[in-house]
């Protein structure tokens, strides 16, 4: 077997470069330049769940297929102005909003607020308890904790915005 050499190796490659050469070419071939990088597909329509309250909200974005966007607890006080910059930096397509609380006063503040939007309320009842549930198992307690049984333990965070993703969860699961 034969050993390559630094000087076998160069002179292989100065080969190379006449045999790509047109013959009359004055200099060695540009380097190929990477293709230029692909923009991401547009994101499908997604919807905007909507936990509204007196003090805080939970808003969620997902997709029909469930795929997650976005979700965040904020005050109540800067929920519109959230809504419009996720409207603004997503595709979202219809606000899915439980009904019950302050559900009838938001509806009318979104629609005074915001451009159209579609909005459609959802059955909210029972949705704190479960999405107690659902944070612990999308965030799993971790030390002594994870030996208590889920009722005997409180998120160390409001769970709002997992109440928005309920609320899609529920509208995707009526067959819209």
């Amino acid at each position: 077997m034969e050993r390559k050499t630094p000087r076998k190796q160069e002179q292989q490659k100065n080969q190379l470069h006449k045999q790509v050469l047109a013959p009359n070419s004055p200099s060695p071939p540009l380097p190929l330049s990477p293709p230029p990088p692909l923009s991401p597909p547009p994101l499908p329509p997604l919807l905007l769940g909507f936990d509204p309250g007196r003090d805080k909200c939970g808003l969620a974005v997902m997709g029909r297929q469930r795929e997650l966007h976005y979700h965040q607890v904020v005050l109540a006080d800067d929920a519109i102005a959230t809504i419009g910059a996720l409207r603004q930096q997503l595709p979202i397509s219809l606000l899915v909003m439980g009904d019950q609380t302050t559900a009838k006063q938001w509806k009318q503040q979104l629609e005074a607020e915001l451009s159209p939007l579609p909005i459609v309320f959802v059955d909210e009842r029972y949705s704190s308890l479960e999405a107690r549930d659902r944070y612990w198992q999308m965030y799993p307690p971790q030390g002594l904790s994870r030996l208590l049984p889920n009722s005997f333990r409180t998120p160390p965070r409001p769970w709002d915005d997992i109440v928005a993703i309920l609320l899609i969860e529920r509208y995707l699961e009526q067959g819209n």
